[in-house]
């Protein structure tokens, strides 16, 4: 017999409040549909009570996909569940996910609420969202920091009101495996109704224990991980979606009977698509997906792989996604070699636009001899999310000469009216950004800047990620060229954008959720 393991994925909402992760709506439906794509059970598209744009997100997604169950936050408040309705109303599988918090030190100190307080709150809530959904989700926030009998007592009177799933949430990745493990058997096990329902594991990573306590929350009974794609979210972030996926699929030994769902060579092309739209880069020791986890490179290693791959890889490449750096075209290739080769990296035909994205393959194959697959999904990604934005990088050139001030000139296209400066800066890289600055009318602070190389030849594409503050929004931005000037030019403009839609759709409601 076999028990399936539902992955409830979070990017959209709970990974989106990463510091400087806010994706607009266009950018949300690109993910969704990587989402359905790689597998996933549940979308949690949002918190529509957020913001008009939350709504709107929310909403977009719900239409966008066929499969997956797509559900909404909602606080126990009545305008939050009818806003949460009518944003999955046309989903094909609609939901709502409705919580409030349960830990002493949370009653006291943010809801100012008795314990008995937020049971009628919570039961209200579970049925005023059921007579609207079948599907309705409650999680107790802060659940690993909350008296046992309580949130026993909490979930049984859940469960009565009509609650589908019960989240028991480690808000602060405040628990160790053991205890939380222990705490999910105990719930499971003492909740009245326990039995009838899917217990639901939402860990957080403060001390790096998101995969371990989900992992552990399986063991113990619980059937749904909530979780984020490489990982992202509010502080530390979220239990990592590539990680306990393949955790289960790699010892499934140890987790006999337990299936997963999701397309594992899915995995590798949804990291890196998340990664291109927010601009947060992976590290290179990320496991399953970052660019050594199937790199070898001590001597003993490599001579163990080359005669039998089980010696050092516990897991193929290939099973999550990762293609072999292999050259597959050039600058004489022609239009139905590079869409075949698109075909073969799993890429959507029928959600690219071949005839521009071609356009920009031949104009990077003259600047770059030898196109790699990684090369290409770049592209792929960063063409998908391409909007119409408020700036627009037409031409930059630089002048730096011994002695003298590094210089640049920047041409910029503003609201559709192309504007030039020149600027000196301390590098080449400050004086593009001040001469940017200097176009849009704003300098926002540059928290942090790096360059990372999308292939390891030395004519490879640099992808520049810059991180930018104006002391009411922080957003990453991100850009890829061969020329790491104009990349780190592209990074900067694009979190000015950012910095642009976060103004104009700024979320008056702060939201962290469980």
């Amino acid at each position: 017999m076999t028990e399936q393991v539902q992955i409830f994925d979070t990017t959209l909402r709970d990974g989106e409040q990463s510091p400087g992760a806010t994706m607009h709506v266009e950018e949300k439906l690109v993910i969704a549909r990587q989402l359905e794509k790689l597998g996933v059970d549940v979308i949690e598209a949002g918190f529509a009570a957020a913001s008009d744009g939350d709504a709107d997100a929310v909403a977009r997604v719900a239409g966008a996909v066929r499969r997956p169950i797509v559900l909404s936050l909602s606080r126990t408040k009545r305008s939050d569940i009818e806003r949460a309705v009518r944003s999955v109303e046309k989903a094909q599988k609609p939901g709502i996910h409705v919580f409030i918090a349960t830990s002493d030190v949370h009653l006291k100190s943010k809801l100012m609420m008795s314990r008995e307080e937020v049971v009628d709150a919570a039961c209200w809530a579970v049925e005023f969202a059921r007579q609207h959904l079948d599907y309705v989700e409650f999680s107790a926030e802060d659940a690993s920091r909350s008296d046992r009998d309580y949130l026993t007592h909490v979930f049984g009177q859940v469960i009565k009101a009509g609650a589908k799933t019960l989240n028991v949430p480690d808000t602060t990745g405040y628990a160790m495996p053991s205890e939380f493990g222990d705490l999910i058997r105990y719930l499971v096990e003492n909740t009245e109704g326990g039995g009838e329902v899917r217990w639901s594991a939402h860990c957080h990573n403060d001390l790096g224990m998101a995969v371990a306590n989900s992992l552990a929350a399986v063991r113990n009974g619980a059937r749904q991980i909530e979780c984020t794609v490489n990982g992202i979210g509010e502080r530390a972030g979220n239990t990592s979606l590539e990680e306990v996926v393949m955790a289960l699929k790699t010892r499934s030994d140890l987790y006999p009977g337990i299936e997963v769902g999701v397309n594992t060579e899915q995995i590798y092309p949804s990291s890196r698509l998340l990664s291109q739209i927010t601009g947060i880069a992976i590290p290179i020791n990320k496991p399953i997906v970052g660019a050594n986890a199937f790199a070898h490179e001590a001597g003993i290693h490599q001579d163990g792989v080359l005669k039998d791959k089980s010696t050092y890889e516990i897991m193929r490449p290939e099973s999550v996604g990762v293609q072999s750096n292999r050259l597959v075209l050039g600058k004489h290739s022609g239009r139905h070699a590079f869409i075949e080769r698109l075909k073969e990296l799993g890429v959507d035909i029928a959600e690219v636009d071949v005839s521009r994205s071609f356009t920009r393959f031949k104009s990077l194959a003259d600047r770059k001899k030898n196109i790699y697959d990684e090369d290409l999904l770049a592209l792929i990604a960063e063409e998908s999310v391409r909007t119409p934005d408020r700036y627009e990088l037409v031409d930059l050139s630089v002048h730096h000469q011994a002695g003298e001030q590094p210089a640049a000139t920047v041409r910029l296209r503003v609201n559709g009216e192309e504007k030039s400066e020149s600027a000196n800066g301390d590098g080449m890289v400050d004086a593009c950004f001040k001469a940017i600055s200097t176009l849009v009318g704003t300098s926002p602070k540059l928290e942090r800047y790096q360059v990372n190389s999308i292939t390891e030849e030395s004519e490879a594409q640099g992808e520049a990620l810059c991180l930018l503050s104006d002391g009411e929004f922080q957003v990453n931005g991100q850009g890829i060229h061969t020329d790491v000037i104009m990349a780190s030019a592209l990074a900067y403009v694009n979190a000015l954008n950012k910095l642009d839609y976060r103004h104009k759709h700024q979320r008056p409601v702060p939201v962290e959720g469980p």
